[in-house]
């Protein structure tokens, strides 16, 4: 990742999605961490938020729950008062809530159990990628674009396979990912959320009218499975009670069905391209990594660090609060860039360096040390670990053939297009 310019304090505008092109953002964090890492930020149709940008002072607002609550939302947007139950996921509860909810399908993203019931079996899903890409390749004088054919492709067969939903939707199960995810995007959303025209869906999450859509289906799968006894998560959903005794409300299903379709698929696409972007930029780190496949197990946390495929999540302080010398206000929102955490300089060593070797890599990728840990870290892991173990001993060489395009968003750090040419070992 090359280092833009320094951009000087003033200029420093993390609600301008526009300024985060090409990885400028970086440069901004670059700035808040050495002058001002609690920095309060003016926003056009906002609010406002306090920038939290250092890895200590990040740490501490994700794991006080007491202090600052993901129950106002978790997104830059203000989300209207009675609109929140209605668009309410697990992402913006807290307390014995949102602990059963998580409760509900914890289980099944367990180490033990994801080695016992799907490695195998996803590191063949794994190996039919890889042969995919290269007979594409092969048709293609060695062209295939690493997103479609890669990055993007694993991760959603998983989905398909945890959801258990026939391999002919996952490249709708794709698109209504990207148009959620990515819905400051001209190319992804058919409506943009930084627009007027979004206002008529702010009732929705994301503000995607596309939203519906993916309740309709996951609607669909869930009328079927109602009194099964399948092993999916659409029938855990379906079937199994909260410890509280409450029922998953219609709406309660909705949201987090819609939440599986992004998290099972978007941010490990994400890091796996990022990934493999560093690797190229950082050759001999690539070399080091194929030859050394001992080290994939701390490579994988050291490219998650360096990937940070979301850029922040939001809490809201519950009461006046001190954090950084800067006085923080009730209902203020206070942003937490998990990817700057990422690059602090007084936690990892030349942190714009990839280092497979680097050790005890405490990142904050997943929301360390808070109540809202990605639930889906370790399958995230093991998809990643078993990507390079299958692709990198087959990759005789990977070049760049045009340039890189970013998704516009100040919150997922992801890649739409990246073409490259591969040639097998």
């Amino acid at each position: 990742m090359p280092r833009h310019a320094p951009v000087p304090l003033s200029d420093v505008d993390l609600s301008d999605i526009d300024g985060f092109a090409d990885l400028r953002g970086y440069s901004q964090f670059d700035t808040l961490r050495a002058e001002d890492p609690v920095h309060w930020t003016d926003e056009k149709d906002g609010t406002g938020f306090w920038a939290v940008t250092r890895y200590a002072d990040i740490w501490a607002v994700g794991r006080d729950v007491e202090s600052f609550t993901s129950t106002q939302f978790v997104g830059l947007e203000d989300v209207d008062d009675d609109l929140r139950d209605f668009r309410r996921s697990i992402l913006e509860m807290d307390g014995g809530r949102h602990r059963v909810l998580r409760k509900l399908i914890q289980r099944e993203f367990t180490p033990r159990n994801l080695m016992r019931n799907y490695e195998a079996f996803l590191r063949q899903l794994t190996k039919n990628t890889v042969d995919r890409a290269f007979a594409t390749a092969a048709a293609h004088d060695g062209e295939i674009d690493f997103v479609t054919e890669i990055s993007a492709d694993f991760p959603i067969q998983v989905l398909a396979r945890l959801l258990d939903v026939p391999a002919e939707d996952t490249p709708q199960l794709i698109a209504w990912g990207n148009e959620m995810v990515a819905n400051t995007d001209p190319d992804y959303a058919t409506v943009r959320a930084d627009t007027a025209e979004s206002e008529k869906y702010r009732h929705l999450p994301f503000r995607s009218p596309t939203v519906q859509d993916v309740w309709d289906y996951g609607n669909r799968l869930r009328a079927d499975r109602v009194g099964g006894s399948g092993t999916d998560l659409i029938t855990i959903l379906a079937n199994r009670l909260p410890d509280d005794g409450i029922p998953l409300s219609q709406q309660d299903f909705n949201n987090y069905f819609s939440l599986l379709v992004i998290a099972g698929n978007e941010t490990t696409r994400h890091a796996i391209s990022n990934s493999m972007l560093g690797l190229m930029e950082q050759p001999s780190q690539l070399r080091l990594l194929t030859e050394r496949p001992d080290l994939m197990k701390n490579a994988v946390e050291e490219l998650l660090r360096w990937a940070s495929p979301v850029y922040h999540f939001r809490r809201t302080a519950t009461r006046d609060l001190e954090l950084g010398g800067k006085q923080i206000a009730a209902g203020d929102k206070v942003v937490m860039w998990f990817a700057s955490g990422n690059r602090d300089e007084d936690v990892f060593e030349n942190p714009y360096a990839i280092d497979v070797t680097r050790t005890n890599v405490d990142h904050m990728t997943f929301g360390k040390g808070s109540p809202h840990l990605c639930m889906g870290n370790n399958l995230a892991r093991m998809e990643i670990r078993l990507m390079f173990e299958e692709l990198l001993p087959r990759l005789g060489s990977i070049e760049p053939t045009g340039d890189v395009t970013r998704i516009r968003s100040n919150f997922v750090n992801g890649i739409k297009k990246f073409p490259v040419r591969i040639t097998p070992a």
